[in-house]
């Protein structure tokens, strides 16, 4: 039961941290905000295991520089005594259009 618990954590792992990528991904676009980028993180985790992520969080935030998109919750557990924690952060330059010669 131990080794099926460790997978469920790892592939949680995997689900948060694409889940995380997604976000950043939108959240770092020209005139999108931070809330599109969580929103989008959101859409995601709906999409690939609500179930296997369990008690998720995702906050998301935009700076001029920098984007970042956190995602937190636990492994399904299916031993029952104890749930195991995850956290994937994904960051990415927000992009920004400039007009060369002219300052940002």
């Amino acid at each position: 039961m131990g080794v099926i618990q460790f997978a469920l954590w790892e592939h949680a792992e995997h689900v948060a941290t694409a889940v995380a990528q997604q976000g950043v991904a939108v959240g770092r676009l020209q005139d999108e905000t931070a809330a599109a980028g969580q929103q989008e993180a959101q859409s995601v985790l709906d999409q690939l295991g609500p179930s296997v992520l369990t008690g998720t969080t995702i906050t998301a935030t935009r700076t001029g520089a920098m984007t970042t998109v956190t995602v937190t919750g636990h492994a399904e557990s299916i031993i029952g005594l104890f749930t195991l924690p995850v956290k994937a952060t994904a960051a990415g330059a927000t992009e920004i259009f400039t007009v060369p010669g002219q300052a940002p």
